[in-house]
């Protein structure tokens, strides 16, 4: 994880601040930054996101591509996340850096969708124990500047709900061999029911109390931080305990409490941002990639 190194005044001041409910760039403990999410982003994919946060920068694609059933799951599709730490992102990442973080991120995210509700993996089967649609979900940090983890859900939420699947036509000949036909029409496609996609609010304790979207200087203060995955209706899908310092359960309760709350509040503004861009179609002037 990308770290700075602060002198103690400099901790002190941010830890103080943090206790008074006023930090360095004058938001409260509960305050998200200002988020830019972009849609649509990548031509060769089903579907992409593009989030800004702070100077946190995520990248997410979606590739659907057909594949068999698990074995015990023989109706489901299902989603693989890769996940690449740019060494562009901050020199720790050069070399073998990246590749820890990486396979953590990924982890993470694997728990966070291993909730049955999350995303419905049934639609995703085409005939069962034969073929399914995987999603591969591919996950590119280009700038890490504090409030990774959330920053990263947000971006998978906002290009599942871009992703559009083509429909598929299951054919079969006298003999019972089966034979499949995928749709060319680019608007008749699968979406996804992204409602009960988890967004992590990550709440870092520092001092006595705790913040959400912490800035890299805010999180080198803090020994300990909670990962929660809250759905949109505020129900706690995981929690995961992060950092070397202790929590003791009133923290923790707090902090599922705060977390409840902040999520669900995350998990508006995102949808309104996506329903916004949905309705202005193709007339909507896109930043891109490059922008």
């Amino acid at each position: 994880m990308a770290s700075v190194v602060l002198s103690e005044a400099e901790k002190l001041y941010i830890v103080h601040g943090v206790q008074e409910d006023l930090r360095v760039d004058g938001r409260g403990c509960e305050d998200y930054r200002c988020a830019e999410v972009e849609t649509d982003v990548v031509s060769n994919t089903s579907g992409s996101a593009r989030v800004k946060l702070g100077h946190t920068d995520i990248l997410v694609g979606v590739k659907a591509e057909m594949g068999t059933p698990k074995l015990e799951k023989p109706d489901e599709g299902y989603l693989e996340f890769f996940v690449d730490c740019s060494a562009n992102a901050t020199p720790e990442f050069e070399g073998r850096g990246g590749e820890e973080l990486g396979t953590e991120i990924a982890n993470t995210l694997y728990r966070v969708f291993s909730s049955e509700s999350s995303v419905d993996l049934k639609s995703l089967c085409i005939n069962p124990r034969e073929h399914c649609w995987v999603l591969y979900v591919d996950v590119l940090l280009l700038e890490c500047g504090g409030n990774l983890f959330d920053a990263i859900s947000i971006a998978v939420k906002a290009a599942l709900f871009n992703t559009r699947i083509p429909k598929v036509r299951v054919l079969e000949d006298e003999e019972g061999s089966k034979e499949i036909e995928l749709s060319d029409d680019p608007y008749d496609c699968i979406r996804l029911n992204v409602d009960d996609v988890p967004c992590i609010v990550t709440l870092n304790k520092i001092g006595y109390r705790h913040a959400v979207d912490t800035t890299l200087q805010e999180e080198a203060c803090s020994l300990a931080s909670l990962l929660i995955s809250v759905t949109s209706k505020g129900a706690l899908t995981s929690m995961k305990k992060v950092g070397k310092g202790s929590l003791d359960p009133e923290s923790i309760f707090e902090m599922m409490e705060t977390g409840k709350r902040v999520g669900k509040s995350l998990h508006i503004a995102l949808q309104k941002i996506l329903d916004e861009e949905e309705s202005l179609g193709t007339s909507r002037q896109k930043v891109g990639f490059l922008g």
